[in-house]
């Protein structure tokens, strides 16, 4: 079962944060939410935050996930937002099990494939040795040669728990996703279409939707609208929360 923060009453709505992210970092959005009509469940994914953890890591099994989860919880006919990875598992949820979706936002991310693009993060986070039981301090200090943009630093960092009195360890699991690191560029499949109202939320910034894309998410997502949100990259929740919970609630809300 997935681990999951529930906030607020109404209808359900779920969220899925991106790679190496956990459910925290949607705390401040998903109790908005939760305050204006919707029970928010903001999942911690596998192998990610306090979530199981597993050798193997796809997007197949994270929506096999998803489901169950919605199965253990009653939820029907939710409101699913995911933002990068998660945008890519909304959609495969939503392609395979549109009886269960009754909206989708998809927050900067394609359905293409994408190159993988994060071997240097994975690379500085293997760098870590716990073993020496470095403080946080010195998990940043060792990060900062492969990571040099502070958000995303602190961004990881999150990540980092007591594991037990002086020894820190990362929540998500690190070999999992060296070993299946291809997997999380997958496109959706060249059949997936979902024919119910979806909201592509693009940064002003990020490159993750081009304007080229705009066909191709049409002929899979026939009903999509394309916003972009203003003053903000790939982190557009972070980077611009109002813009962001204005458009996707009244998007939900029509």
């Amino acid at each position: 079962m997935l681990y999951s923060k529930i906030e607020g009453s109404g209808k359900p709505f779920v969220i899925l944060h991106g790679f190496l992210g956990m459910s925290d970092n949607w705390k401040t959005l998903g109790t908005q939410f939760g305050e204006n009509g919707f029970e928010v469940h903001m999942l911690d994914l596998r192998n990610h935050g306090r979530s199981m953890q597993s050798d193997e890591f796809n997007y197949q099994l994270m929506v096999n996930d998803i489901v169950e989860y919605c199965k253990d919880k009653n939820l029907t006919s939710i409101y699913l937002l995911g933002h990068s990875m998660g945008g890519k598992v909304a959609m495969f949820t939503a392609t395979q099990f549109p009886e269960l979706v009754k909206k989708l936002v998809v927050a900067d991310i394609g359905l293409k494939y994408y190159k993988p693009h994060h071997e240097e993060i994975l690379k500085g986070l293997s760098a870590v040795d716990f073993s020496e039981k470095p403080s946080r301090s010195d998990v940043e200090e060792i990060l900062t040669p492969y990571i040099s943009d502070f958000g995303t630093r602190q961004f990881l960092m999150k990540s980092l728990y007591w594991k037990e009195s002086g020894q820190l360890d990362f929540r998500f699991n690190l070999q999992s996703f060296i070993a299946n690191k291809d997997a999380i560029g997958d496109a959706l499949p060249e059949n997936a279409i979902f024919d119910k109202p979806t909201l592509f939320l693009k940064g002003a910034n990020s490159n993750y939707i081009l304007d080229s894309d705009t066909e191709e998410i049409k002929r899979h997502f026939p009903k999509a609208e394309i916003e972009t949100i203003s003053n903000a990259g790939h982190w557009l929740h972070a980077e611009n929360p109002k813009d962001f919970y204005d458009i996707t609630i009244q998007f939900l809300e029509l």
